[in-house]
């Protein structure tokens, strides 16, 4: 199994604060190279596509950044193979098991989790296998719990992280499970989509970081929220994310429309407006940017490609250019996010790498594991 070069290497235990995160992000297009690779070349891709080529409905399951995976996922699966996806917290199947699998039937329950260890998601494993249903699982972390429990499983050791907080590990399994669906559809194109895409988010990174990093000195926000529609909602909910664990800021994600509908109240200066324009809803999405804009607000936009109107409501603007199918294009709409998280939690003196209040998985108390609980967020 391929692996990338070693991170401790490049962030020692005395390096500067969040140098593990910075090598992290940095590193996701190499990850992603090596991780679809690995998973092209042991056939398992193929493999999984054919044990459940019959499934009419598919779960994805997590916890956390894992549980923003499965929106983007459960998204990408519907809009490839036209089959029934939804995305559902561990939490709320193990509290209201019936409300989610209920006049369900041949269907593929997805489990993720970047450490193979967090506690809701094994427990949610032991319920179905108990129910007797296959299960998938996905993690970063060979040898561990999850795979004992799960009916098949996608391990991708490259994308697995040092630091506490997930970002190559978020990109990577989110591109996995994309790739699962494209080969579940015969969807070459995007597969070839997804190849270059490495290649697309280099080049991103060679101005991103010290764009960003210039517009995080300039500034003081308050508040940030993140707005996505369709797929990009579980992007915009994972920036968010991004933002409250590394700088300790308060995040909010919405549905870009529905950001008219009361939450618009907060806008002014002292909050960060971040839009992740899709092309599908790009003009309805754009007119929304433009109120925000009118009304005062600071805004950071992402998309494929701007015309005028976005060029003009936008303080700090992030364009892809890429082709292909929008979609394949996810994991470009993150790398933002996680670099604002950054930068900022080093601007309030934090380290982004070890945010206060959390650990690297949660691992609950239970008294038949010998694990040491830890009561986190990741």
């Amino acid at each position: 199994m391929s692996n990338l070069p070693s991170d401790r290497k490049a962030a020692s235990p005395a390096a500067p604060h969040g140098a593990y995160t910075l090598v992290e992000i940095l590193s996701q297009p190499l990850c992603w190279t090596i991780s679809l690779r690995d998973l092209e070349d042991n056939g398992g891709l193929k493999t999984l596509a054919k044990q459940f080529s019959s499934a009419q409905e598919w779960i994805f399951i997590g916890c956390g950044s894992s549980f923003y995976v499965a929106q983007s996922a459960a998204a990408t699966m519907t809009a490839l193979t036209g089959r029934r996806a939804q995305a559902v917290p561990a939490s709320e199947l193990l509290l209201f098991p019936e409300l989610v699998l209920a006049a369900k039937n041949n269907f593929v329950p997805v489990l993720i989790s970047r450490s193979g260890r967090t506690s809701e998601v094994l427990r949610v494993a032991e319920l179905l296998r108990d129910r007797g249903i296959a299960t998938l699982g996905i993690s970063c972390a060979p040898g561990q719990a999850l795979e004992k429990l799960v009916t098949s499983v996608m391990v991708l050791p490259a994308a697995d992280e040092q630091s506490m907080v997930m970002t190559r590990s978020f990109t990577s399994m989110l591109m996995a499970l994309q790739a699962l669906a494209a080969t579940l559809a015969g969807g070459k194109q995007f597969l070839v989509a997804q190849r270059s895409l490495p290649a697309s988010a280099e080049e991103l990174l060679r101005t991103l970081p010290h764009r960003v990093h210039d517009f995080v000195s300039r500034h003081d926000f308050e508040d940030y929220v993140c707005l996505g529609q369709g797929a990009l909602y579980g992007m915009a909910c994972e920036s968010a994310l991004k933002l409250t664990e590394m700088s300790v800021s308060y995040g909010q994600s919405f549905h870009t429309l529905e950001f008219r509908h009361g939450p618009k109240s907060i806008v002014g200066k002292e909050t960060l407006i971040m839009f992740l324009l899709s092309e599908t809803g790009y003009s309805e999405e754009l007119e929304v940017l433009e109120e925000v804009k009118k009304l005062g607000g600071t805004t950071l936009v992402i998309a494929n490609r701007a015309e005028a109107r976005t060029h003009a409501s936008a303080d700090l603007l992030v364009e892809f250019g890429v082709d292909g199918p929008e979609a394949a294009r996810l994991p470009l709409y993150l790398i933002p996010g996680q670099l604002m998280g950054l930068y900022t939690g080093l601007k309030k003196g934090l380290d982004p790498d070890r945010p206060r209040n959390l650990s690297r998985v949660v691992v609950l108390e239970d008294e038949d594991s010998s694990e040491t609980p830890e009561h986190a967020a990741i």
